[in-house]
């Protein structure tokens, strides 16, 4: 039996994030469930895991694939009859799970993250490079059946080898947007 207060807590966590105050307003009507395009890859639909959160299951909520598999198609958020932004939502999760340390052991989206943030902080982001790095870091061996690919992008243009580098103003900018990410709780 989950007390309130371990419920009402969980809750004042995800609704201090932003995009996680939609979960207050949640009628459990299962219209962004209907509208995903991925509900049937997800441990828990998105409806079921705002009732587990409301619930007070951070552990299950935290370390579920769900939020993992969210497309950031924005298919719920249109359709909500509350206008929920479930996919702020989902990113509010990933967010909370990523600083508890409940990740679920199948995504690679933390580690795109992280590298992401590197080389943005860099004030570029060399494409290819920065792809050969994630598939070091998660599965060398599937970059193998992406070099078809890599060669058809950089054929058409459309893959950098060399990065592009900011302006100086541009440089500030970024660095403005990933200290208030980082202060928010994300960009780690």
């Amino acid at each position: 039996m989950v007390t309130e207060t371990k419920a009402n807590t969980f809750i004042d966590e995800i609704c201090a994030l932003p995009g996680g105050e939609g979960i207050k307003v949640c009628i459990q009507c299962g219209t962004c469930t209907a509208s995903c395009p991925n509900a049937d890859l997800m441990e828990h639909t998105p409806s079921e895991l705002i009732a587990m959160a409301r619930a007070g299951m951070r552990k299950e909520v935290l370390s579920s694939n769900a939020m993992w598999y969210c497309l950031s198609c924005y298919m719920c958020t249109v359709r909500c009859p509350r206008g929920i932004k479930q996919t702020g939502l989902m990113h509010a999760f990933e967010s909370l799970s990523i600083q508890a340390g409940l990740v679920h052991t199948k995504t690679l989206t933390p580690t795109m993250y992280r590298l992401f943030n590197h080389y943005c902080s860099l004030g570029s982001l060399p494409e290819l490079w920065f792809m050969m790095r994630f598939y070091l870091q998660t599965n060398p061996f599937h970059s193998v059946r992406m070099i078809p690919v890599a060669f058809n992008l950089l054929k058409r243009g459309r893959l950098s080898i060399k990065s592009r580098k900011l302006t100086p103003a541009g440089n500030n900018q970024l660095k403005a947007i990933l200290a208030k990410a980082e202060s928010l709780g994300g960009a780690k």
